[in-house]
């Protein structure tokens, strides 16, 4: 029953390089079917299209994966979907998102998602969306802070202070402060504070509040964005983003506006939450056996325990591995010990 129109824009640009051999540059790993019939991008449309209608879907994406993400999308119009002419970091396609949001309906609420991460409990998900745009409209700068169940360093950290209100049943925290990726001894000093939850990039805010925040946190980036926002939108919008790309600044949301705002508050969600970052995580996400052990495709594990088997199109037989990963591609073959898949 919100007044002002919603929008999701999922950034589609990433590479996923620590899901080699399957991930590759001309597939990566948001257009992949790592955990279950359909690939991370459609996932992640599917768990937002109940609750915000299919004209104000958009995405960010790169030249080598547009054709493969409309064909998987194909319910987002045309203008919808954005092709940056380089990778220039979340700030800066977040931003022109924004200004191209802001141009049609300057009081829309954005929520801003990643193409390539996982989420269980998809009903939870979206109430806690709905509480975050509930607290974007009183011009808050919302991020949903996913509740850590192990002290993880592939993560950044969100500390929260005191709470604010209560909405729909969720409490709204204000952040203290974003952290990088912690040591272990560090995460683990986290957790039992209680107070600390995973960054898992998902925000939610008016465009004019972010817009507002990039110009006092990041003011080239903003008259870059100003400059070319009259032609976003139009025939020559293509032309005037690789004329003003050419110049911005690669800088992350987080490290650029995030960790400098002046209003930004976190809404805690237990959703079970990966952002499938490398074939550990892949793993986790699917059914074991009583061993440990995972197979996909065809594979034969004899006296193995907590391995992972991937294969398409030939068989893979492994005898007595403990904590390890295989995955062949036809073309290519990796293996390396569980605890090693970040690297």
């Amino acid at each position: 029953s919100l007044d002002a129109p919603v929008y999701a824009v999922v950034l589609a640009g990433g590479g996923g390089t620590r899901l080699w051999p399957l991930s590759r540059v001309q597939k990566p790993k948001h257009l992949l079917n790592l955990c279950g019939d359909s690939s991370l991008l459609a996932e992640t449309f599917a768990r937002v299209r109940p609750i915000i209608v299919d004209d104000h879907l958009m995405a960010i994406t790169v030249a080598d994966h547009a054709e493969a993400l409309r064909e998987q999308a194909p319910y987002l119009l045309p203008q919808n979907v954005v092709v940056e002419p380089m990778g220039r970091s979340t700030a800066p396609c977040i931003g022109l998102m924004a200004a191209l949001i802001e141009k049609a309906h300057p009081d829309a609420i954005m929520v801003s998602l990643a193409a390539d991460h996982a989420v269980e409990d998809v009903q939870g998900f979206r109430s806690v969306l709905e509480a975050a745009v509930r607290a974007a409209t009183e011009g808050h700068l919302v991020t949903l802070g996913i509740v850590p169940d192990s002290p993880e360093t592939g993560y950044g950290y969100i500390e929260r202070g005191e709470p604010l209100t209560r909405l729909d049943g969720h409490t709204v925290y204000r952040v203290v402060r974003f952290t990088e990726k912690p040591d272990l001894r560090t995460a683990e000093s986290f957790l039992r504070t209680g107070r600390y939850f995973w960054n898992a990039s998902i925000f939610v805010w008016r465009v004019s509040s972010i817009l507002a925040e990039m110009r006092r946190c990041l003011p080239d980036l903003h008259r870059s964005l100003m400059a070319i926002q009259p032609v976003l939108g139009t025939a020559k919008q293509d032309e005037a983003l690789a004329r003003a790309w050419e110049s911005v600044k690669p800088i992350s949301i987080d490290v650029g506006v995030m960790e400098r705002a002046e209003d930004v508050v976190v809404i805690p969600a237990d959703i079970g939450w990966s952002d499938v970052g490398c074939w550990t995580s892949v793993a986790k996400l699917a059914q074991a056996d009583e061993a440990g052990n995972v197979i996909e495709g065809e594979g034969v594990a004899l006296e193995c325990e907590d391995s992972y088997i991937r294969s398409s199109g030939r068989l893979v037989a492994a005898l007595g591995l403990r904590g390890m990963i295989v995955i062949d591609t036809g073309d290519a073959v990796l293996v390396c010990p569980k605890d090693r898949a970040q690297d």
